[in-house]
């Protein structure tokens, strides 16, 4: 029972809708922005698992090796009306949070608009639009740029969405400022990070499929030195020079530093083979654990 339900979090992409709203959780806490109203988790975390999902919802054959689509082939009647009952749930979700701020919507500046669609129309392009001009250049496809794409794309989502919206609500002009930019750039190679360790993952089938990943590339090994670990340094670099420059407490920076350490450390583990379930819940739970050290540093320490 335990092995099912685990299964339906992790290959149900529900983990990754806690995540999304765990983050945004850390990101308005991090920016002293008031949480959001709880229609808008709702409606992110319904969002989150219906874009997930999407690439493996159409699954009709699967590789015996990949427990993911064989655990959709076996599971697919009951994917398809879990993307029904989250799509109903995202649209009253949607009308909840609009009700109260669609005039505010049309009086927005151009730069706030800007903002609203540059994350969804790069997780829109991601997948490719379905025509015969386009989806032959969907970005999933750029086997160097996809790890970017998804770190961008997420990092957008968690980190500007929270505040931004906030700030339409209360009818605020909204900035980005630095900490906000360097929080948005901590995020973003976080999770870059954590997408090129999926890659190395899928090798075997992105070397068939001629998808030229960091990985097929240059190796396991120069993706780890050369790749992951500058990323790692780069997000975290950003962090630290901003809170060590404004004499942010020591413990609150100390634990801020505690995800990027794992991240590191199960980078170096890459090494070995491991199983989905592992990358499902060890590598994209550092985001968790992540959103749980930002939150406990900003609101104890």
């Amino acid at each position: 029972m335990l092995n099912k339900i685990a299964s339906f979090i992790f290959y149900g992409n529900y983990f990754y809708g806690i995540c999304a709203v765990a983050l945004s959780f850390e990101a308005s806490i991090q920016q002293s922005s008031p949480l959001n109203p709880f229609w808008y988790y709702i409606l992110l975390f319904a969002a989150t698992i219906i874009y997930y999902t999407k690439a493996y919802i159409g699954v009709t054959t699967a590789d015996k090796n990949n427990k993911r689509s064989v655990w959709y082939l076996n599971n697919r009647q009951m994917m398809i009306r879990s993307q029904l009952f989250l799509t109903i749930i995202m649209i009253i979700a949607a009308f909840f949070v609009c009700i109260h701020i669609w005039q505010k919507l049309i009086q927005m500046p151009a730069l706030q608009w800007l903002l609203i669609l540059l994350f969804p129309l790069v997780a829109i392009l991601y997948y490719g639009i379905e025509s015969f001009q386009f989806k032959k250049y969907n970005l999933r496809n750029n086997g160097w740029m996809k790890p970017f794409v998804i770190g961008f794309v997420w990092g957008g989502m968690v980190t500007v969405y929270p505040v931004l919206f906030h700030a339409i609500e209360s009818n605020e002009a909204y900035g980005i400022t630095l900490f906000g930019f360097l929080l948005l750039v901590k995020n973003f190679m976080f999770i870059t990070v954590l997408c090129i360790m999926f890659d190395i993952k899928d090798f075997a089938y992105d070397y068939n499929q001629q998808l030229k990943t960091f990985v097929v590339r240059i190796g396991l090994r120069k993706t780890i030195y050369y790749i992951m670990i500058p990323l790692c340094i780069i997000g975290l670099g950003t962090f630290l020079v901003y809170t060590i420059s404004h004499h942010f407490p020591a413990i609150r920076i100390v634990i801020n530093t505690i995800p990027f350490i794992l991240l590191i450390t199960v980078a170096w583990s890459m090494y070995q083979r491991k199983s989905i379930l592992y990358y499902l819940a060890i590598i994209d739970g550092l985001m968790l654990v992540k959103a749980l050290c930002g939150i406990i540093s900003f609101t104890i320490f």
